[in-house]
């Protein structure tokens, strides 16, 4: 039992120290570990395995409105990346170089690619000639390299994975069509699949994407009350067409420049979904991409019968959901903590005298409820508490946004709640870069986004007391 209370109390609480909690999450559930590289993770098999569940529900999102997965190379030019000045820019500090090739020095530095925009512009500027070619809807599967300065599993790594969707269309409207129906479609993915409630909206200027027209975002709430950016989706406009020269030829034979978009999704939401869901005993996965959904623990295995009982209901309940057994010579309180870490959804328990009851032990993740349930009954009783649990950490995980959610109408309150209740702060601004940045340097908040859904909270700025353009949900970021 000493072994088994140390395996919990290994995690720190996230009220001490919720970075700390974090780390030690990841760590404990497996999901990944450090390698010699600097700022780079090893994803573990446990926490790839998340990743791919949700890449194969945004993967089947992506092709049900018509996007093909295409691979582009892992270096660009520097000719190449300097075509769109503001892209550059944006990306300089961030840009990993390869000087050499073997011994020998290359006679053109080779970026380590940031993001593909300019690859998927020049591969346009070939394929792309009448307006028969369009439009092209790409996406791509890949990780990219940001050589940051601090590292943080999933959230902020040096090397990444993620998708990539670049698009080019005929008209603006087709481009800002494209631009929210895939911000919809990540918010669908994050809610839906992920259970985690977002608010969708407008990036200002000043954090909008380099060398986009405009950034639209999905922006949540972690437990800590910081706000973390799950997607983002971005109309270029004509901009980068003109950089790269992609024209195409209309219906009535005249040469036009072609409107662009690009959106993205990483890791970082295996991040968000620890710090969403997780809890002092570990993560908590929602069903949707739990690679196992139900963990069958037998109990008193050395029992004629157990062991058998406990395969046969495997292989019964393996056609309605993800499921393991766990027959390895550990204590039953020691594989309860160990799969409460590693966040599985339901776990089973079936001993002799279940056997003799004809009936098992469901215990959720979630909730720590029990529930008695006939053996009879199992093949649907357990899907619906999956779709149950699903449903419920959606719900509290929107409680607790709401709850972290506050407005201000004064700098004065502002302060006060960014500094005493963490979370969403709903205030008025008036569209100038200054106030934005003074709220920055008084508060460390930054602009999440303005939001679809305005409210009017005052009629004046935050900070300046000008008259507002605009509400804007502020925050402490990750």
């Amino acid at each position: 039992m000493e072994k088994e209370k140390k395996f919990v109390e290994a995690i720190t609480s996230m009220e001490e120290d919720f970075a700390k909690w974090y780390t030690d999450v990841v760590k404990k559930a497996e999901l990944v570990d450090y390698s010699s590289v600097r700022g780079c993770m090893i994803i573990r098999p446990y926490g790839y395995a998340i990743w791919e569940n949700i890449q194969k529900y945004l993967d089947s999102m992506l092709k049900e409105t018509g996007h093909e997965n295409v691979y582009m190379p892992l270096f660009i030019p520097e000719n190449l990346l300097k075509k769109e000045a503001e892209h550059v820019e944006g990306f300089a500090p961030e840009v990993a170089w390869v000087t050499h090739g073997g011994n020998e020095e290359l006679t053109e530095r080779l970026c380590v690619r940031p993001t593909s925009e300019t690859l998927f512009c020049d591969h346009y500027s070939k394929i792309i000639q009448s307006y028969k070619d369009l439009p092209k809807l790409y996406n791509q599967w890949c990780s990219v390299v940001r050589w940051e300065k601090t590292t943080r599993p999933f959230l902020r790594t040096t090397e990444f994975l993620w998708q990539e969707g670049h698009t080019a269309h005929a008209t603006a409207e087709e481009a800002q069509e494209e631009t929210i129906r895939m911000l919809n479609i990540y918010a669908k993915l994050c809610e839906e699949i992920l259970a985690i409630p977002v608010v969708k909206g407008q990036k200002t200027d000043k954090e909008k994407f380099a060398g986009a027209k405009a950034t639209y975002t999905i922006e949540s709430l972690m437990h800590d009350g910081k706000a973390l950016q799950c997607g983002t989706s971005h109309n270029f406009g004509d901009g980068f067409a003109r950089a790269f020269d992609i024209q195409y030829t209309d219906k009535d034979g005249k040469l036009k420049y072609v409107h662009q978009t690009s959106w993205g999704i990483t890791t970082r939401l295996i991040g968000a979904i620890i710090m969403v869901h997780g809890d002092n005993s570990g993560l908590v996965l929602p069903p949707a991409i739990a690679p196992t959904q139900l963990i069958i623990i037998p109990i008193a295995m050395h029992k004629p019968g157990v062991v058998e009982k406990a395969a046969e209901l495997k292989e019964r309940l393996s056609k309605v959901a993800r499921v393991n057994m766990d027959v390895s010579d550990k204590m039953p309180g020691w594989k309860f903590s160990e799969y409460e870490m590693k966040g599985v959804p339901l776990r089973l328990e079936v001993g002799p005298k279940d056997i003799e009851k004809n009936q098992v032990v469901l215990v959720r993740r979630d909730s720590r409820e029990k529930i008695v349930v006939s053996m009879d009954e199992i093949e649907t009783k357990i899907p619906e508490i999956l779709q149950d649990i699903q449903r419920s950490l959606l719900e509290k995980a929107r409680a607790a946004q709401l709850e972290k959610t506050s407005t201000a109408t004064t700098l004065d309150e502002f302060v006060d709640l960014i500094n005493n209740k963490p979370g969403f702060i709903k205030a008025m601004w008036c569209g100038e870069r200054e106030c934005e940045d003074k709220i920055k340097e008084l508060t460390s908040a930054t602009s999440r986004c303005m939001p679809f859904e305005q409210e009017h909270v005052s009629d004046t700025c935050i900070c300046c007391g000008k008259p507002a353009k605009k509400l804007v949900y502020w925050g402490r970021a990750y």
